[in-house]
């Protein structure tokens, strides 16, 4: 199979593919019985790969394996945007959930992304952190890549996965924080988008879609 993959994709089968990815996190074990089971129980290979932890975890996928997965979600994710990251005009909410993507987004590993922005909310570059990440971590690394790409504004969005969305006192707390601490070097945080489940909510609006 390693000699077939080295030789380009082109010829692989769907499951044969999904057999490879599997492969990095049920190692030494045969992953072909298990690649087909999964291809027909959701129809196909993209359908495996975006279905997301809870239904992988329902479907008895251990968790290196859905690991690996999501590995390939993020980058298929940062490659669609990195021709276009540099062009992106964020100025207006139509804008924003259109580059967000908000069902692709939602098929993320848990997070929080900072999106830099320039005066004329212009798209500078993104950032993430894992959702355990403390405040002080946030905060000092939130201003590093902000004034490294020599960002005025942030916007920062927090995925939960597959839970619903819903901002908590946390998140205020949160952005309560990040703002005074952006404020001290004259970066504006605009807003706090939490995104779950194909749906999103605003700390500004209150209410997404």
């Amino acid at each position: 199979m390693r000699t077939r993959l080295l030789a380009g994709t082109a010829a692989l089968a769907d499951y044969e593919i999904l057999e490879m990815l599997l492969f990095l996190g049920i190692p030494r074990r045969d992953t072909k019985p298990e690649a087909k089971r999964l291809i027909n129980r959701f129809g196909s290979l993209a359908a495996v790969i975006t279905a997301g932890r809870a239904l992988l975890r329902d479907a008895g996928l251990p968790q290196r394996a859905i690991e690996a997965l999501e590995l390939v979600t993020e980058a298929a994710v940062q490659l669609s945007r990195a021709e276009r990251v540099e062009r992106v005009m964020l100025g207006n909410w139509t804008a924003l959930e259109q580059y967000l993507d908000v069902p692709a987004r939602s098929m993320q590993p848990p997070g929080l992304t900072a999106l830099l922005l320039n005066n004329r909310n212009q798209l500078l570059g993104e950032h993430r952190w894992p959702p355990d990440a403390d405040v002080a971590t946030l905060g000092r690394e939130m201003l590093r890549h902000a004034l490294e790409r020599h960002a005025t504004a942030v916007i920062l969005v927090r995925n939960w996965g597959d839970a619903a969305p819903k901002l908590t006192g946390e998140d205020r707390n949160l952005y309560a924080r990040l703002e005074r601490t952006a404020a001290a070097l004259s970066v504006t945080l605009h807003d706090l988008l939490v995104i779950g489940r194909g749906d999103w909510v605003s700390l500004r609006q209150r209410k997404g879609r």
